[in-house]
């Protein structure tokens, strides 16, 4: 039983990381939207590609106030949830097995 809960823990900290890394890149979107950055700059492409899959189908749902887009803090927040919620979960989990 060891090992799932090993295999358990690993999960959890891969999930930890690929959230970390969503949150820094919805952070950074939302840093430039405020200045005008170059669209063909390669790292602010690459970033619009990343944070676009994450941000669109909340952006469907909530419209914008007083020309304000609330979606990156949306999406900030269910990623706090997910991370503080499934992960630590996860490490319980794992730990109980080991």
């Amino acid at each position: 039983m060891f090992i799932l809960g090993y295999f358990l823990q690993a999960v959890a900290g891969v999930l930890h990381i690929v959230l970390m890394v969503a949150m820094i890149v919805i952070i950074a979107r939302a840093v430039l939207s405020w200045v005008s950055p170059d669209p063909y700059n390669q790292i602010v492409r690459i970033i619009n590609q990343l944070s676009e899959p994450l941000l669109f189908p909340v952006r469907k749902r909530v419209p914008y106030i007083s020309g304000i887009d609330f979606s990156p803090l949306i999406v900030l927040l269910v990623i706090m949830f997910l991370d503080n919620f499934l992960v630590s979960s996860l490490n319980r989990i794992a730990l109980s097995m080991l």
